[in-house]
């Protein structure tokens, strides 16, 4: 009898678009490539200079030095990441890296549609994929064509070239027999790279690495697990894993235990419900509750509107919502109420969130104003009737007393 065929290895990649927000635009200025550019700051201005597109001169971009506001970075150029310049970095401090850098806003429409046509490409090929974001995915390669080549090199240059020939735009991609190491492994050869990672180079190639390399090992960890001299993944799966979990509870020590060791059997999802949809906005100054009073209530307004907008062109609904508040100590404070009937009407919305307000302290200046709207299912999964749409129930509902 012939002998039964073997089960294929698992082979899982990470896709991780390249800087991915900037590539964007350099499609748009391509006089700008090579060049140290930052995304960020507020949205894109039809004024003239950022419509004039590859026909305008590298001279008149608006340059960071002369950026004033709250602004953090989306993005930056590999150029402008060699002056320490990276995501989530207050603009006015990496002005001070890199002042000359040109500063672009981002532009979330081109942004959105780039996403959706590069993922339509990776489906067309291997269609086990699981989105993890506007600019990354993971992909199970395991049963794919040319999945198994050169442990999934052939199938990922193929995936590279494809996304290159329709877009112009480059990613890295790590592969390897679970998510957790694809993950790492797509950061080991950025830009445009492909990093293979087999079970037995596991210890060789991750063990060196920082221990924040992991995804879900915070700072917060990060710093408590320094001050316990480890510092290299190696160093952490050295402990014993009832040492871990005496220090750092039991599902999470168990976890950075098994992390170290690179076990990890999550499967590629294809769907994943969202457990919420939020939108928020940091203030180009502070704003008080009191003084600045019409202006907030303009501002909430329209965050309820947007949540109200992202829940149904998504299909979804929710119960609870609730408002996020940062002051100008960069304290938060967040409230939030479950109501009787699931939503999606921004004047029911603007309603609950304004009674969530009323349960913050609102003496001092604000950075930031946020609206989430949670507890989420698909819109006609269930029988309770909703709430009455904002064209019935009346624009005035969404104009009540909040500040």
């Amino acid at each position: 009898m012939p002998s039964p065929a073997k089960a294929p290895i698992r082979r899982i990649a990470h896709l991780d678009m390249d800087a991915f927000y900037a590539s964007v635009e350099l499609l748009r200025f391509p006089q700008l490539k090579g060049l140290p550019v930052v995304i960020g700051g507020g949205r894109r201005r039809a004024d003239g200079v950022l419509q004039a597109g590859a026909d305008l001169p590298v001279d008149q971009f608006p340059r960071l030095k002369d950026y004033v506001g709250r602004g953090v970075i989306t993005t930056a150029t590999y150029a402008a990441r060699q002056f320490g310049v990276g995501s989530a970095m207050g603009l006015m401090k990496a002005a001070k890296l890199c002042p000359d850098a040109i500063l672009l806003p981002v532009d979330f429409e081109e942004v959105r549609r780039y996403s959706r046509t590069f993922k339509g490409i990776i489906s067309d090929i291997a269609p086990v994929m699981q989105d993890r974001g506007v600019d990354e995915v993971y992909i199970d390669f395991t049963d794919v064509p040319g999945g198994q080549r050169e442990g999934g090199r052939v199938l990922a240059r193929l995936i590279q070239k494809s996304i290159f020939e329709a877009t112009g735009l480059t990613c890295s991609i790590g592969v390897a027999p679970n998510k957790l190491i694809a993950k790492m492994a797509s950061e080991f050869n950025k830009p445009n790279g492909i990093s293979i990672v087999h079970e037995g180079d596991f210890e060789r190639l991750v063990w060196p690495l920082p221990c924040r390399k992991i995804n879900g090992i915070g700072p917060k960890a990060d710093a408590k697990l320094k001050a316990m001299e480890i510092g290299t993944i190696g160093d952490l799966a050295a402990k014993p894993r009832e040492w871990l979990v005496e220090r750092f509870g039991k599902a999470y020590g168990a976890w950075l235990h098994d992390a170290s060791h690179g076990r990890d059997d999550r499967p590629v999802v294809t769907e994943s419900e969202p457990v919420s949809m939020s939108r928020e906005t940091t203030f180009d100054r502070d704003l008080h509750a009191v003084r600045d009073k019409t202006e907030l209530g303009a501002i909430f307004t329209r965050l309820c509107e947007k949540v109200a907008e992202d829940l149904q062109r998504k299909g979804y609904e929710g119960k609870t919502i609730g408002v996020k508040l940062r002051y100008d100590n960069f304290r938060i404070a967040t409230r939030d109420q479950t109501i009787d009937a699931h939503t999606s009407d921004a004047a029911t919305i603007r309603r609950i969130g304004g009674l969530c307000l009323k349960r913050v302290p609102l003496d001092q200046r604000l950075r930031l104003l946020g609206v989430r709207v949670s507890a989420l299912r698909r819109v006609g999964s269930g029988d309770e009737p909703g709430p009455k749409p904002a064209a019935q129930a009346g624009r005035d509902n969404l104009t009540g007393e909040l500040f």
